[in-house]
């Protein structure tokens, strides 16, 4: 109706000139009226020329394509004898544009976005867009929850055929949700179905918390986790029938009432499997999740479609579909599936390309590639291609698309968008730790030297107990199949007693080479050999230990060291993993002949299970086992294992527990077997969104001891603590706190219930 009134308008104002003015050559053409706008402006956008022979229907055109420019309110075409007069009247222009009373919303980031719509200062000003502009930022606090906001645009005529814009915006209080009512629910109660919503009322818990603020969109979500919950729990004909919200006349509460039918829980009867099988049937067979006799899951469905279409696109079958078609029997509330299979067309790669690697040499990223050109398509290869490449530590994101080739249906590229982060970095660092207390780090690190992938790291760290030194380099493709060699030359510096442990000092220097070989994409084998320069600082008030050892083998040894590692790690993540499993064995050996001989052998075992979106479980086990051989009587004394503190027992003092020295004060010495155990229930910051990758909390349980060469492994020893720790990947880097409660200290324990680490990593 508008856009009628609006034709009828033009009409109406432009027929009398059409009607009123006779065809004739144009032999000159003048505008009047303008003021800013340049005459040639308007002969650039007017559609009749000097020479041409003016008609009603040019004359038309003429005002149609002058008003389609927006710079003007009015258009009048005039004749004088055989000169075509254009009367004008323009838009004014915008002398400035002021916003009062956004908080929510910066006035900086508002007149970004007025800019980008045509709506800024110098501007013709339309009255139209600032009503498009007005409904818009309207739409924008709505969607905010700032449903009282009233917004006042008040445009004023200045002189010259300018106007000043002002936008007053008064936002009120946010709305918040005071209660969610489900009506229909049967079978389970409120306070279960109300766990699966992320809005809901504020709890008294979470003060800070956005849960409470509506959000149409985030309402869908929630719906969806509903029909989710109860299709896996068996109702097939879930469905829900109306959601309504409410918002009180004040604008500042909203209640919200879901109205749903549970339907009939429904048992599956069985399934076959239908369409083209270009893999075994068998082989699909034991892909299916859903069971004869058990209860229907629509989460158990998705899962076996899924399981079949990736084991299709391993071979080659990109675009192949899988379809579940269920059978149902209302009255007995049964059902079956057939599971369609379609694998279409199998699928080669033709080309891998790259792109973002402006530092990074092309070969860095493509020996890196598990899926190869020429290859079938095969999605778990170039998956583990961007895991790969993500590990690197070269880019901040990875990004593979597949588009198909235009023209050919058999034929993918795969095209891998990287975004580089700088890999040459001078750091200069502060952090605390209730081992080491204060520490201090400065390094030079090229951890992608020339944008050949190879490290080269000259790094210095202090603290009141230690100094390093250490010169790194690593090539990380030595041979084309993957092993990588490294050397090392670091020098150390331990004052034991600044460490609360028994006193000492020790002195090392030291220079290696490392080899690293992959085994699998999941195993690797580390190797290296270490000569080393060890100097042994006593005096009558050091450590009992530490004085036999000297007095036994000197002050001063050399030692040459091999080291065999080896790791299997399926890990979903190297930061905060969700999934997945890590073990490892490591063993130091040093090598017959040497001043001290002995050997250190090491064992880690570690599972994550996801529990759910938001909650994972961890369990972790370490051992380790050191001893001597040869003319070497003991484990020497530095080599010790330690146990108690942030990393092992927390809610015990660093290094604290097991044998202590003879001598007062009776510091701790280690030992040369180490028990570590730990149990830990992780979830995120109360209030936080489900994908806050950077902060999380757990509930753990902590065991571990260690025991002297004399003493008896009794498990029985064990010291036990458990508590609450927080972790955060914050901007200046690792943070974690943890307040634990030992649970079986004994006398002479040395407890510490608030623990505190910075700039240590977290894992």
């Amino acid at each position: 109706m508008n856009k009628l009134l609006a034709a009828l308008f033009l009409c109406v104002l432009h027929a009398p000139v059409a009607m009123a003015m006779e065809s004739f050559v144009v032999k000159d053409i003048r505008v009047d009226g303008l003021q800013r706008i340049a005459a040639g402006t308007v002969f650039n956008y007017l559609p009749i020329k000097v020479g041409d022979t003016l008609t009603e229907q040019k004359s038309q055109e003429a005002v149609r394509a002058l008003f389609k420019t927006g710079f003007f309110r009015d258009v009048r075409l005039e004749r004088d004898k055989n000169v075509l007069v254009v009367n004008v009247v323009e838009r004014p222009s915008i002398a400035g544009i002021k916003i009062a009373g956004t908080k929510e919303m910066s006035e900086a980031d508002l007149k970004k976005g007025l800019k980008e719509i045509g709506l800024a200062e110098g501007r013709v000003f339309n009255k139209s867009l600032l009503d498009r502009v007005e409904q818009e930022l309207r739409q924008q606090y709505f969607a905010r929850g700032y449903y009282a906001v009233t917004i006042r645009p008040t445009v004023t005529p200045l002189e010259r055929n300018r106007v000043d814009i002002n936008i007053e915006v008064a936002e009120g209080k946010v709305a918040r949700i005071r209660e969610i009512n489900l009506v229909g629910n049967r079978l389970f109660p409120d306070k279960v179905l109300l766990k699966l919503f992320t809005l809901g009322p504020k709890p008294w818990y979470a003060p800070f918390s956005s849960r409470d603020k509506y959000s149409k969109q985030t309402l869908a979500g929630d719906l969806e986790r509903l029909r989710n919950f109860y299709q896996d729990q068996g109702f097939l004909e879930f469905n829900i029938d109306s959601t309504q919200v409410s918002i009180t006349p004040d604008k500042e509460k909203i209640y919200i009432t879901v109205n749903f039918a549970e339907g009939n829980k429904y048992t599956v009867t069985g399934f076959k499997l239908a369409g083209t099988f270009v893999v075994p049937e068998k082989e699909l067979n034991d892909l299916v999740s859903v069971k004869a006799g058990g209860v229907f899951s629509r989460k158990e469905v998705t899962e076996t479609t899924k399981k079949i279409s990736d084991r299709l696109a391993n071979d080659g079958y990109a675009f192949a579909n899988v379809n579940a078609i269920p059978d149902v029997d209302k009255e007995k509330s049964r059902v079956s599936f057939t599971f369609f299979v379609d694998p279409g067309r199998r699928v080669y790669v033709r080309r891998i390309n790259f792109s973002g690697n402006v530092a990074t040499r092309d070969e860095v990223l493509r020996r890196e590639m598990r899926q190869q050109e020429g290859g079938w398509y095969n999605a778990a290869k170039i998956q583990r291609s961007r895991v790969r490449l993500q590990r690197l530590g070269f880019f901040d994101d990875v990004n593979v698309e597949t588009p198909a080739v235009p023209g050919v249906a058999d034929q993918v590229d795969v095209n891998v968008n990287v975004k580089e982060r700088p890999t040459g970095n001078l750091m200069l660092g502060v952090g605390y730790s209730d081992t080491n207390g204060l520490l201090l780090n400065a390094s030079v690190t090229q951890s992608n030297l020339f944008g050949t992938g190879k490290e080269l790291t000259f790094s210095f760290d202090n603290s009141r107990s230690t100094t390093n030194f250490n010169v790194r380099y690593v090539n990380p493709y030595y041979t084309q199949d993957g092993v990588s060699r490294g050397f090392n030359v670091y020098s150390s510096t331990i004052n034991a007693a600044a460490a609360n442990i028994a006193s000492y000092s020790v002195d090392s220097q030291g220079v290696g080479v490392f080899f690293g070989i992959p085994l699998s994409e999941e195993n690797r084998i580390d190797i290296g050999a270490d000569v080393e320069k060890i100097d042994l600082h006593t005096n009558t008030s050091s450590a009992q230990i530490a004085q036999d050892f000297v007095a036994k083998h000197g002050p001063s040894n050399t030692v040459l060291k091999t080291t065999l590692g080896w790791s299997h790690d399926t890990l979903d993540s190297l930061l905060l993993p969700t999934s997945g499993s890590l073990q490892s064995f490591s063993a130091e050996l040093s090598v017959p002949g040497t001043d001290i001989q002995y050997y250190k052998l090491n064992y880690l075992a570690g599972r994550y299970w996801s529990l759910s979106e938001t909650y994972t479980f961890k369990v972790k086990t370490e051992l380790g086992y050191g001893n001597s051989y040869g003319k070497t009587e003991t484990l020497p004394f530095y080599k010790n294992f330690f146990a108690g503190g942030s990393g092992t027992v927390r809610g015990y003092s660093s290094r604290s527990l097991g044998p202590r020295d003879s001598l007062p004060p009776n510091d701790p010495i280690g030992g040369n077997r180490r028990v570590l155990a730990n149990m830990e229930l992780l979830f995120p910051l109360p209030g936080s969104s489900r994908d806050n990758k950077s902060m999380r909390l757990s509930l753990f349980v902590d065991g571990g001891m260690v025991y002297g060469p004399n003493e008896r492994l009794d498990l029985g020893q064990l010291r036990y603590s458990s508590g609450l720790a927080f972790n955060w990947f914050s901007p200046v880097g690792p943070l974690s706190f943890s307040y634990a409660i030992p649970l079986n200290d004994k006398p002479g324990d040395r407890t510490e219930s608030f623990q505190f680490t910075l700039g240590v990593p977290l894992r």
